[in-house]
């Protein structure tokens, strides 16, 4: 039986060196504080927001204008008791040309419909990646909050 991870993908007219610039640029879409780099190959950087999300994910691939893959290594999220539900998965990005287009196929692989926070994620990530990051990559510019009431 095949494990059915969290995924999600959009076309945009932008080039693949730009849909990877936004990727890395995170602080720009991923609401939250972050700590560390998020654009090296083995670095660790710290995601929280507010007292909902805290996990440390740490880059385990980074393919120019291809891919980016982030190894989730810890993780805590206060709306749910199984905290095991995001150790141990892994956060893909990965950039196909199609034409003049630029598709981004976003994958959270270890989320999958069985986790306790499958819905309240998988909502999250809808917002956050077909919101934020893909206005970051159209726009250029960073993204406000999608969970902010005043935004």
């Amino acid at each position: 039986m095949s494990r059915q991870s969290f995924n999600s993908r959009f076309l945009v007219d932008r080039s693949p060196e730009e849909v990877f610039a936004a990727i890395n640029d995170v602080r720009a879409w991923w609401s939250g504080e972050i700590e560390g780099d998020t654009d090296k190959l083995g670095a660790t950087f710290r995601y929280r927001y507010e007292n909902l999300h805290d996990s440390t994910q740490t880059v385990t691939e980074l393919v120019p204008d291809r891919k980016v893959v982030w190894r989730v290594i810890d993780g805590h999220l206060a709306f749910v008791d199984d905290q095991s539900g995001w150790k141990g998965t892994d956060i893909v990005f990965e950039i196909i040309r199609k034409g003049g287009k630029t598709e981004l196929c976003f994958t959270h692989v270890g989320l999958e419909p069985n986790c306790e926070c499958y819905a309240a994620c998988s909502e999250g990530w809808d917002a956050v990646i077909n919101g934020n990051l893909r206005q970051r990559i159209v726009t250029g510019e960073a993204q406000p909050n999608p969970f902010d009431e005043a935004a």
